[in-house]
């Protein structure tokens, strides 16, 4: 276990700076809902495999969430343990819930974003020169694998079902999705896509897919939904990514085609919004 963190407090921030982390994380959520194409996700554009959402659900759901972003880096400057970061997020998935008729649109982000918002919350009260990802792990690591697991998750059924580590594994190991996938790509993708973010982020978003065991994609599609996808974002990123003549065409054809299978992987949809959150928070 990691040992706890040797710290003493720098002056706390004023209730404003947490307002702007949870601003920044709704900012996130909503680039990550204004990405095209993202195989079998909602965008702009269209509902991808999704009956039941659309871009406007999406964005509806982001800003109810917005001051339940603020509370949790609140809690976090407070040094709450996990147990009050679930109080929290329980709230927010309700408020959720009630703003979308029932239609889970963001439980995985309230976890994912929920603990770097607290994360960003703790760093910046204690002034303690440490990644987000390092701090979720540090500090809240061992209680988020000892606490209670969700029943009513798709993502939660799969791992179980399927022996991943999940969202819950990802967290307690520090992101390691985001900060070793995401992150680099999304940098290195900016540096060649000429000012182009959306292009970047279809880049990391693609990466996510070929290299993330989605618990999303197992849930629709099982063992050979989850191979159809890696397989055809690998090709996509063989052929050189955006950085090939008609990569959008290519993106887009095999956006169609998860559609048509009914694939959707939302925790890379999850993940890519996380890694805009470290890029803003940790340049």
């Amino acid at each position: 276990m990691n040992k706890p963190l040797q710290i003493q407090p720098a002056v706390p921030n004023k209730s404003c700076a947490f307002q702007q982390i949870g601003d920044l994380a709704v900012a996130c959520l909503k680039l990550e809902v204004a990405t095209y194409p993202k195989p079998g996700l909602v965008s702009h554009v269209d509902n991808g495999a999704h009956r039941d959402m659309d871009a406007a659900l999406l964005n509806r759901s982001a800003e109810t969430l917005r001051p339940f972003f603020a509370d949790l880096a609140a809690a976090g400057a407070a040094g709450a343990g996990m147990d009050r970061l679930r109080v929290i997020g329980i709230q927010a998935e309700h408020e959720m819930l009630l703003a979308t008729n029932g239609v889970n649109t963001h439980r995985g982000a309230i976890f994912g974003l929920g603990l770097l918002c607290a994360a960003a919350g703790f760093r910046d009260t204690y002034a303690v020169p440490q990644s987000l990802g390092s701090l979720i792990a540090q500090i809240w690591g061992h209680d988020i694998l000892a606490g209670p697991r969700p029943l009513r998750s798709h993502g939660a059924e799969a791992s179980r079902r399927y022996g991943v580590g999940g969202a819950r594994l990802e967290a307690s190991q520090g992101l390691p999705a985001v900060y070793n996938i995401a992150l680099p790509v999304l940098r290195a993708a900016r540096s060649i896509a000429a000012g182009d973010e959306e292009a970047a982020r279809v880049q990391a978003c693609m990466q996510l897919i070929a290299t993330v065991d989605d618990t999303n994609l197992l849930y629709r599609g099982g063992r050979d939904g989850l191979a159809f996808a890696q397989s055809q974002a690998t090709a996509f990123l063989g052929q050189g990514g955006i950085t090939a003549d008609g990569w959008r065409d290519r993106a887009i054809a095999i956006h169609r085609a998860f559609t048509t299978r009914n694939l959707s992987p939302g925790g890379c949809a999850d993940l890519l919004g996380m890694a805009l959150f470290v890029d803003r928070m940790e340049p």
